[in-house]
């Protein structure tokens, strides 16, 4: 059964590197949270090493200037892991073809299609309609607030075809502020439910963490997966792919499952046993917000 602590200072000695979720545990996707900021600048000024590690599409430049926006100082981590770097890189290796039909919104998202230098021969990525694709690239949905199942249509079409999705973002929803939004890991669901091929590359898929490690290695090489911990809101994502990878968690219950788990300080230990036993979740700790 899971620890519940109060503070992470009560276990953050055991750890030379944390592996920390954003959305829902630094931020709220308007503004950070103050408490979470000063508790990884205080883990930073004992000796940790803190490694971003998120379900954004995002290139990790574009992360760090939206934690600039949302007051999470650079001072607070010192790497970064997006699921988008990931993703990218496959695109570029022809993951899903070179003519892609493109999901999501532009405006956010058209920097996950900027060249990648660190390829040698990169695929030449177009962005056709989709009966010219080879496949798919799903940062998101079109409408974050429309059911996805209005994607049905489109999805069947490219099933028929054989098309491969490329999933830039695994998670299923995301909390804006208040306002609870679809994420590209919802459509990616769909679309593996209707019987197509989703690619994945974020939490709690392997990429990632690979990816994680290699940006710790740069930094402070030879980290064993015992001194690391995970630390996130979502079970299905950072509890999920930390279990997988084989190293400790702290379950932030104030995030995604605040209700689930009736959390407003700390989570009530009978609401988190039943919510934890029902998606058959183990984090080794838990904590209703970083802190």
């Amino acid at each position: 059964m899971t620890q519940i602590i109060e503070h992470l200072s009560e276990i953050s000695d055991r750890y030379d590197a944390l592996f920390v979720d954003l959305w829902g545990c630094m931020h709220n996707g308007v503004t950070a949270f103050p408490d979470a900021v000063k508790a990884m600048k205080d883990y930073r000024a004992r000796g940790g090493t803190v490694v971003l590690v998120t379900n954004s599409p995002k290139p990790r430049a574009g992360v760090a200037v939206q934690l600039e926006q949302f007051g999470v100082p650079k001072d607070a981590y010192d790497t970064i892991a997006t699921s988008g770097d990931s993703a990218r890189a496959a695109m570029f290796l022809g993951a899903v073809g070179e003519k892609v039909y493109f999901m999501g919104e532009w405006g956010r998202d058209a920097e996950f299609f900027e060249p990648l230098s660190l390829l040698e021969d990169p695929a030449d990525i177009t962005i056709v309609p989709l009966n010219e694709a080879e496949g798919i690239v799903c940062c998101g949905p079109n409408d974050p607030m429309a059911d996805p199942a209005v994607n049905r249509p489109d999805f069947l079409y490219a099933k028929q075809k054989g098309m491969k999705l490329l999933c830039a973002n695994p998670d299923i929803v995301v909390d804006r502020g208040e306002v609870r939004e679809w994420c590209a890991g919802a459509l990616a669901q769909l679309y593996t439910e209707m019987g197509g091929q989703s690619l994945y590359f974020g939490k709690p898929h392997p990429p990632i963490y690979d990816l994680a490690r290699r940006r710790l290695s740069a930094i402070r090489p030879d980290v064993p997966d015992r001194r690391i911990l995970a630390i996130g809101d979502g079970v299905l994502t950072d509890i999920k792919g930390a279990m997988g990878e084989d190293i400790d968690s702290l379950f932030i219950s104030g995030g995604l499952a605040a209700s689930e788990t009736k959390t407003s300080v700390q989570p009530e230990p009978e609401a988190l046993k039943s919510y934890l036993g029902a998606e058959k979740s183990n984090p080794t700790y838990t904590i209703g917000h970083l802190r």
